[in-house]
């Protein structure tokens, strides 16, 4: 098993905040742990005595317990401020934030938070069309009209980027009874928008501007990588502490930008919070917030421009292998790419003759390497802030040549080509309107012409095809059961193996 990659020892910045050195929230489960107090409370495993054998063999006796519910006293109850509020406060500090809400259920529940917020204000909003499925389900349950917004598709690789300024102007000028903006940077594929701009239009028509950076929780903490969206004038930014800091998967966090005020009621985003959160909340996920935060603030800097560093060489690996190419930064300048998020490594396989997900698969097969995304054109790696960078590239790029070498002897699977993602569906009715409609279930093959009442999303990276509300075509149809026989697979659908649809009932 590999070493552990050590921490570099870092004196105290005397910038910030001494408490930033510290982690106040999972100090305070560590202390009650060690006390070894009664636990006549919940949960039924009584931090440990109570787990199964094997569980806590797994993930051993500590994790378990620090397994502490809410309303604990000298944990998140008692003399204010109580740790789990001091925590949540230094991480607003550290990504520069009037406020921070810690999210245990990913930052699909910041999405679910920014929609229900916006409907305190009215019952429309613009949304850019590649979101994330989360952002779909908020209109769903805030019932907000969406006026989409195009991205900027990519001419050669088929993938959207950001959406422009002017794309924005124009739909909220279109759009005049909007009461906010919803947009995606960085996205999946490492393209960054222009958010001071967007912030710009957003706040020249008196509304704000919400982020989903669930990618992009990183870019606060090396002043070399494209900047962030608070420190650009987002009103509501949504971070998935868990990609790429490395908080445990499902912990994120919810911030809102400094002067936001004047768009956004503080009061409303904290009550949409507790409405989609559970009332167990894991300690264990806020705990790793806490600690990651710490850790990005103290070590994000040196190890994330390792980690840059580390990536130029295994782009220049890949680029040197026949039949492959790699995005980087001569992405930036492309409409609705403003900046490029380098540990974002995106491979182009399209000169192979293959797709990227034989590429996935052969990949798996060959050396047991598995990729965060696969495509039509393209396999995505997703590279953490404090991993092992160099020797983690220089195993995909062997493993790329090996890939290679198969498909010129004859040894791949060909997939069959696609096209261009056909245009999305007109939206016919709202989303909630359509998720409670009177439906029915018909065959696929009877489906085109019809109102979706369900989301269909290739996942990853779970960015709707079609949405409730919008009419169904046969070409949108063929090109994801496409996608579904070339290994993709598919979110929001009751039938996965898309045999049958939802759809409004006429």
């Amino acid at each position: 098993m590999a070493r552990r990659q050590p921490v570099p020892e870092v004196p105290p910045d005397p910038t910030l905040d001494p408490a930033q050195h510290h982690a106040p929230y999972l100090d305070a489960l560590i202390a009650y742990a060690a006390r070894r107090p009664a636990r006549l409370h919940v949960p039924g495993h009584k931090g440990g005595p109570g787990a199964d054998e094997q569980l806590a063999e797994a993930i051993g006796e500590q994790a378990l317990a620090l397994d502490i519910p809410s309303l604990t006293w000298g944990i998140d109850i008692g003399v204010e401020p109580n740790p789990f509020n001091e925590a949540q406060r230094l991480a607003a500090e550290a990504w520069g934030a009037k406020r921070c809400w810690f999210l245990i259920n990913g930052a699909s529940q910041g999405n679910l938070v920014a929609g229900l917020t916006l409907a305190h204000a009215g019952s429309s909003v613009v949304v850019q069309r590649n979101a994330h499925s989360s952002t779909i389900d908020a209109l769903i349950l805030s019932g907000l009209r969406p006026a989409f917004m195009r991205p900027e598709l990519d001419p050669e690789l088929g993938i959207a980027h950001c959406i422009t300024p002017e794309t924005l102007e124009e739909a909220l000028a279109a759009s005049p009874e909007a009461v906010g903006a919803m947009v995606v940077s960085p996205t999946y594929f490492g393209a960054v928008a222009d958010v001071a701009a967007l912030a710009d239009v957003a706040h020249g028509r008196g509304v704000p501007l919400i982020v989903d950076e669930a990618w992009g929780a990183h870019l606060a903490f090396d002043g070399d990588l494209p900047p962030d969206a608070l420190s650009r004038g987002a009103d509501l930014v949504v971070s998935s502490t868990h990609k790429i800091i490395g908080a445990l998967t499902q912990a994120a966090m919810l911030h809102l930008g400094k002067g936001a005020e004047r768009y956004i009621d503080e009061d409303v985003v904290d009550r949409c919070v507790t409405l989609v959160e559970s009332t167990s909340p894991s300690s264990l996920l806020t705990a790793s917030l806490d600690a990651g935060r710490r850790h990005a603030v103290t070590h994000g800097s040196e190890l994330l421009a390792e980690t840059v560093h580390a990536l130029v060489e295994t782009r220049e690996a890949i680029r040197a292998i026949p039949g492959l190419d790699v995005l980087d930064e001569r992405l930036v300048g492309r409409p609705g790419v403003y900046a490029y998020d380098p540990l974002r490594l995106v491979t182009d396989v399209r000169a192979t003759g293959t797709t990227g997900y034989e590429v996935a698969t052969l990949l798996r097969e060959i050396d047991d390497i598995n990729m965060e995304l696969a495509g039509e054109n393209v396999v995505v790696a997703v590279f953490g802030m404090g991993e092992r960078a160099r020797e983690q590239g220089a195993r995909l790029a062997a493993a790329l040549q090996a890939v290679v070498d198969r498909i010129d002897s004859g040894g791949a699977r060909m997939g069959r080509d696609f096209a261009e993602p056909p245009p999305w569906g007109e939206l016919v009715m709202g989303p909630r309107e359509a998720f409670f409609a009177p439906q029915e279930v018909v065959p696929v093959s009877e489906a085109a012409g019809r109102v979706a009442a369900e989301s269909l999303a290739a996942y990853p990276p779970g960015v709707p095809n079609v949405l409730p509300g919008e009419r169904l075509t046969a070409e949108t149809l063929d090109y994801i059961q496409q996608t579904l026989e070339l290994g993709g697979s598919l979110r929001g659908a009751t039938d996965r193996q898309l045999r049958t649809l939802r759809v409004v009932r006429r």
